[in-house]
């Protein structure tokens, strides 16, 4: 392959932080970036060359991208596969990942059945369409975690459910046609961001340790705080995932620790992923970069640790929707071990992922590094003062 500069321009389907991050991290590759997104002004769009507002499943917008750009990919998984595929066809540019992956991938179910049917090690799960037939789960698994079929993240669209009578307001919540799964007492919950080149090259980046608090991603530490048995079967299960996907990319292949030292595959997100946020500054290249140079079919970077990262998100501590202002940002600054980065948004909602914070430190322990992020990140609020 020849590669000259000023470089090819990629086409995003949604411009939030991911893509706004993607932006950022190919510039200076010389890529140009336009994204498609419904919201007006969204956080991508001051980092890249062009927004187009539409819904991720308006045609007209999707064609319309896709006539301007020499490749396509997505940062959300509400974009429309099919739709994707057709105006990839018509336009003649390559779409990766493959809209066939991200069809597998938008049905929780539907994902678990195929890496079942490829034998890698996940939870024991089961269709749930009824409030009988979450009450008989519940009561054989002796406790699940309730997951909306399609559309939840960061908390919303799980419920835990260990009381058969709480199954049809469980039932409900997450929208009726859902998918159980047994609730483990695992060991910690790791991640792999594993990454499909041209010519079948796979690569992974570090396991890392995730931190959750009410399902949604509080810290990640990398390396992971585990045994080396366990960061090496956590890498082969990532590889045989990636074996299971097609199309090129970055994938963020969630994990659990057992008590036993297993390790089981949670959910898979076929792009970058708020795990590998650390990469910006604690890899020789970036989830996004690599992201990028995979679609685009080009060499892949180096994903080797530079130096132990911890990253913290930056999270509405807030009661109301209201305009977002945060203050503390000082001592982040002023921190010669921590890089701050904010993601555009607009308004600030309870819990509602802002920004985060990466702390590095090639010598340091990982529990101090990991305390050091918290006291970081902890001491920034959207709170008046």
């Amino acid at each position: 392959m020849t590669i000259t500069l000023p470089g090819p321009t990629l086409g995003v389907v949604g411009g939030g932080q991911l893509g706004r991050m993607m932006g950022e991290a190919v510039a200076p590759l010389g890529v140009e970036v336009v994204v498609l997104d419904p919201t007006t002004d969204c956080p991508a769009s001051p980092v890249v060359s062009d927004q187009i507002v539409g819904g991720f499943d308006d045609a007209d917008a999707i064609h319309e991208l896709a006539s301007r750009v020499d490749a396509l990919t997505f940062e959300i998984e509400l974009a429309d596969p099919d739709l994707m595929a057709e105006a990839a066809a018509e336009h003649d540019v390559p779409v990766h990942p493959d809209p066939d992956t991200l069809r597998t991938i938008q049905d929780k179910l539907v994902q678990k059945e195929a890496l079942v049917d490829a034998g890698i090690p996940v939870p024991e799960f089961a269709a749930v369409a009824t409030a009988e037939g979450l009450e008989r789960v519940v009561e054989e698994f002796g406790g699940i975690m309730l997951k909306a079929r399609e559309g939840g993240y960061d908390g919303r669209g799980n419920v835990p459910v260990d009381d058969p009578a709480d199954a049809a307001d469980a039932l409900d919540e997450v929208g009726g046609n859902a998918m159980a799964e047994e609730f483990l007492d695992f060991e910690r919950e790791i991640a792999v961001m594993g990454l499909k080149g041209a010519d079948g090259e796979t690569r992974t980046y570090p396991v890392t340790e995730t931190i959750h608090r009410e399902e949604i991603l509080r810290e990640s530490v990398a390396p992971a705080r585990t045994d080396d048995v366990v960061v090496a079967e956590a890498e082969s299960v990532a590889r045989d995932v990636l074996d299971v996907l097609d199309g090129r990319g970055v994938y963020g292949i969630e994990l659990f620790e057992t008590k036993e030292g297993d390790v089981l595959v949670n959910e898979i997100a076929p792009r970058p992923h708020n795990s590998g946020h650390w990469t910006i500054e604690g890899a020789r290249t970036s989830q996004f970069e690599n992201h990028v140079r995979a679609v685009l079919g080009w060499p892949l970077g180096p994903t080797d640790l530079v130096a132990p990262a911890v990253t913290g998100n930056v999270l509405g501590d807030i009661d109301e929707t209201q305009p977002a202002t945060l203050s503390g940002v000082e001592e982040v600054f002023a921190a010669p071990d921590a890089d701050l980065h904010w993601y555009g948004k607009d308004d600030v909602r309870p819990l509602r992922k802002m920004g985060h914070l990466t702390a590095t430190d090639c010598n340091a322990d990982r529990d101090a590094l990991l305390s050091r992020a918290r006291d970081l990140r902890d001491g920034l609020t959207f709170r008046d003062a």
